[in-house]
């Protein structure tokens, strides 16, 4: 009782440190990976909303440490969160165990990104999308961020915009041209604190 545990403290800061290192990182070459454990692990991302001009859906893999995932990507030409959350656990981390990095951003428009793009398995949430085309070529989608585009014949959806209230996703990948955040708080913690 009252002893500091130093493997624990030095594991707990280089784990943030790293992760702090790879979002700088990102920021700087202007598009943010918000995977942060590139070995394949997924993350989640929850917001009290999502606003999106330019949206595109279609399917694709997102392949990484020798496997691949089928993921749905969803593009946004420009995209605004509120009350932004994204969690990415990392289990059985030698010397501390399960540690959960977090990076969340209060308030209504905390996150805004331009030619956003994210590779998910799961999205729930309540949708709305205005003229919406269903089924239209992957190959031929015009309206999300400038050459993103599916495999020609494959199924996709396009819209004017999109809304999603109460967002809560699982993804394995992120891009963007420029991430913005009002607020940032980053954390790393020890157990699995993630943001749903």
């Amino acid at each position: 009782m009252g002893r500091t545990r130093w493997s624990r403290f030095v594991g707990v800061l280089g784990a943030g440190a790293v992760g702090a290192g790879f979002l700088l990182f990102g920021m700087s070459q202007g598009a943010l990976a918000a995977s942060f454990a590139v070995s394949g692990s997924s993350f989640k991302v929850s917001a009290d909303g999502l606003r999106g001009d330019g949206f595109v859906q279609f399917g694709s893999v997102d392949a990484g440490s020798g496997q691949a995932h089928a993921v749905a990507v969803n593009g946004f030409r420009k995209a605004t969160l509120d009350s932004f959350c994204q969690s990415v656990f990392m289990g059985s981390l030698p010397l501390v165990g399960d540690v959960t990095m977090k990076i969340t951003a209060a308030g209504n428009g905390s996150m805004t990104a331009d030619n956003l793009v994210v590779g998910l398995t799961d999205l729930n949430g309540d949708l709305t999308v205005t003229n919406p085309q269903i089924g239209v070529d992957a190959g031929q989608v015009d309206k999300g961020p400038e050459g993103l585009k599916g495999t020609p014949g494959a199924f996709a959806l396009q819209a004017d915009s999109a809304v999603i209230g109460s967002a809560r996703l699982v993804a394995w990948s992120t891009t963007a041209q420029t991430i913005r955040f009002k607020g940032l708080g980053l954390s790393v913690r020890q157990g699995k604190q993630e943001c749903f």
